[in-house]
């Protein structure tokens, strides 16, 4: 692709680095900007710039938060014994639509994927434990993606928990093999939550 101006090249190549984002989206994201009031886009780039120098992850769960204590950590509305192991924040936001949870979560910042080079300690599973140590949890939930690398990290979790009193579930499996949580309907998403089972169970299925 031939640009008429080096600042232009610049923009679309950092536009381009971002994920599903093409060269000729992002282009036309590039062009989009500089159609715009000037105000208007250093409001879009303060944000960015805001945004990453700003984030804080909750000291509890691990949630993308704007205190050191997320909102869900610290509402008394929630339910602390039960913890929702999920892979992201934006699997936290999914759940949280379906209004059918009122637990509170563990976001784990990723699956094991040996291939990339992902292993258990690149995770939060230690916070994990220490999390259920204490013993006031009596039940964890595995909200993870019905993928190779989520089945992996969910049976490397349930070894690591057998060991604690709790119940182990896992969302019902009303979502496809190889389907991720953030692009499931959310009634899909609320059923397989409520109507969660046993991990033990689902490995018969």
């Amino acid at each position: 692709m031939n640009f008429s101006s080096k600042l232009l090249e610049n923009a679309v190549a950092e536009f381009s680095k971002l994920p599903g984002v093409g060269q000729k989206t992002a282009l036309r994201l590039v062009l989009h900007l500089l159609n715009q009031e000037k105000d208007e886009v250093e409001r879009f780039g303060s944000a960015i710039v805001k945004l990453r120098n700003e984030i804080l992850f909750c000291k509890v769960c691990n949630n993308i938060s704007d205190q050191h204590t997320c909102e869900i950590c610290t509402s008394h509305k929630r339910d602390r014994s039960t913890i929702c192991i999920v892979e992201d924040t934006r699997d936290v936001m999914a759940i949280e639509n379906t209004n059918q949870f009122n637990g509170v979560y563990h976001v784990l910042g990723g699956l094991i994927s040996p291939m990339d080079g992902i292993g258990p300690a690149d995770l939060e599973i230690d916070s994990l434990l220490t999390r259920i140590a204490p013993g006031e949890v009596k039940e964890v939930i595995f909200a993870l993606s019905a993928t190779m690398e989520g089945d992996t990290t969910i049976f490397y979790l349930n070894k690591r928990l057998k060991d604690f009193n709790i119940n182990i579930s896992t969302i019902a499996r009303g979502i496809a093999f190889g389907g991720e949580l953030e692009y499931v309907d959310e009634i899909t998403l609320g059923r397989s939550i409520a109507t969660r089972v046993p991990y033990e169970n689902s490995l018969s299925r």
